[in-house]
């Protein structure tokens, strides 16, 4: 066989997508860095729960014994990059069973909150682990040894499958000091000094208080974190607004609705508050949280200051985004499979990609047919996100077989979907197409924010870029690789630890 033929071959469809339509596969490194930032172990349109678990756990063994160092990379980038945490904590275990030094490595970037302790122990005993062996207990030994207050009273929930108390009772670490060691006593629901630990005491003491009086005494006293009041009392409209001034961005986020229905802010002082944290940009950058959530809060609120509000905070969040070189043809998929999450956050990308494309970009919706999403680049991302509705079913080759008629230049395609195709041709049959008779050097960027297997282009066609995940480092990456950067894999591979 010929050097072409080979070549050629390799590059037809070898496999089936979930609809049983003609796919490929791109290579381990690339499935499994999808599966990290787009795996949530959640029920999909095309896989339940189980059936994403067991992809997942066959990945996670498969890198740990051929591709050990990638694999303890792809866990830090997709925990502090990507903004997951069990997937990568699913990782860390699997890791910790085969290559205890790159384990302990990477422990600390990986398990960054004692939620992410618990979740990783319990994941472990899942996998008939037990308590991990001498490495593990070494590294939740140091994990212990930083436990302040505040943690312990916002995540020793006994809720989980391991508490701090149980962790305590695990890695039977060593007190440093008599206060560490009262907080130890303390979290394994021993008697301890509690002179010793004031948050602590004041904690006691909040649950004990019988009027509203008392109880935002020892909130304010006791500095009391908001998830740890909220766990242990009902709070009236008066603890919100004590509480209020001390929650965390993501938290006021969470809870704006809880704050409206109570009657919190009805109070223009705390709505101007609450609005002022929102739109607070370096906030926005610490908080790092993913885009679909502003829009999940978008849909939850009433009052028009916050509305306008959460409307600015999306436009902050990606404003630092560098701005996209050339055209850009925008392509979202809207097909059924694509309903909720994906396409809230798919449209939000879509449209902050457009925006920073400064107009030099076409911006198309597509299921089997394509419209014209005439979006603006006054009006804010989640505005217009919210107009974006499923329907119908897949056809990815549309939108490129469109310009392909038009006889449309671009310098970029991005398609932004879960690439699975149901009817139509196939989008590469159409870019291929595309570079043949309009424009050769095209690149093709394709974001798949889901965590199905199959994909669109093979790995062979060095001209399209893969990109995954929830993130702005999702549109972060993409503005890079228009100026030169390398694939998303071999920037993880060049990464230090």
């Amino acid at each position: 066989m010929s050097f072409a033929s080979k070549l050629f071959g390799s590059m037809k469809p070898h496999a089936l997508n979930k609809e049983g339509y003609p796919a490929y596969t791109r290579p381990v490194e690339e499935q499994y860095l999808q599966m990290l930032l787009t795996n949530t172990m959640h029920n999909t349109f095309y896989a339940d729960q189980q059936e994403l678990i067991d992809h997942a756990a066959e990945l996670h063994q498969q890198m740990a014994l051929e591709q050990p160092e990638f694999m303890a990379k792809a866990l830090v980038y997709a925990r502090g990059e990507g903004f997951m945490r069990l997937q990568p904590l699913f990782g860390l275990a699997v890791l910790s069973g085969t290559r205890p030094d790159l384990f302990a490595k990477v422990f600390m970037k990986v398990v960054q909150i004692p939620s992410d302790l618990s979740d990783f122990l319990t994941i472990l005993q899942g996998l008939g682990r037990g308590e991990g062996g001498r490495a593990v207990k070494r590294q939740v030994n140091l994990f212990l040894s930083g436990i302040s207050e505040y943690w312990a009273l916002k995540y020793n929930g006994r809720g989980r499958g391991y508490s701090l108390g149980d962790a305590i009772a695990t890695a039977h670490p060593k007190p440093t000091d008599l206060k560490q060691q009262a907080l130890f006593r303390y979290l394994r629901g021993q008697e301890a000094n509690l002179m010793l630990l004031p948050q602590v005491e004041a904690m006691e003491k909040l649950k004990q208080a019988v009027t509203a009086e008392e109880q935002i005494e020892w909130i304010e006293r006791g500095k009391l974190p908001y998830s740890a009041v909220t766990g242990a009392i009902q709070p009236s409209r008066e603890v919100w607004k004590a509480i209020l001034y001390q929650m965390p961005t993501f938290a006021l986020l969470r809870h704006l609705n809880t704050l409206q229905r109570s009657g919190v802010l009805d109070d223009q002082r705390n709505l101007d508050y609450v609005v002022n944290r929102l739109v607070d940009r370096q906030g926005l950058r610490k908080a790092r949280i993913l885009p679909f959530r502003f829009a999940t809060a978008f849909r939850q609120v009433q009052q028009p200051e916050l509305r306008d509000a959460l409307r600015e905070a999306v436009d902050l969040t990606f404003d630092n985004l560098p701005d996209m070189e050339g055209r850009t043809a925008i392509f979202l998929d809207i097909s059924g499979s694509m309903q909720g999450d994906y396409l809230e956050t798919g449209s939000i990308f879509a449209l902050a990609l457009y925006k920073k494309t400064q107009g030099k970009s076409l911006f198309w919706l597509f299921d089997t047919e394509v419209a014209d999403a005439k979006p603006s680049r006054r009006d804010s991302i989640l505005g217009q996100a919210e107009r974006i509705q499923a329907r119908g079913g897949t056809d990815t080759g549309a939108p490129v077989r469109k310009l392909l008629e038009q006889h449309i230049k671009v310098d970029q395609v991005i398609i932004i979907t879960d690439e699975q195709q149901n009817s139509g041709s196939p989008f590469y049959q159409q870019l291929k197409l595309y570079r043949k008779k309009v424009n050769p050097d095209v690149k093709a960027f394709i974001v798949d924010i889901a965590p199905y297997r199959h994909a669109m282009v093979p790995e062979q066609d060095e001209q399209t870029y893969y990109v995954y995940g929830w993130s702005d480092t999702v549109l972060s990456y993409i503005a890079q690789s228009v100026q030169g950067y390398s694939s998303m894999t071999k920037q993880l591979a060049a990464m230090e630890i």
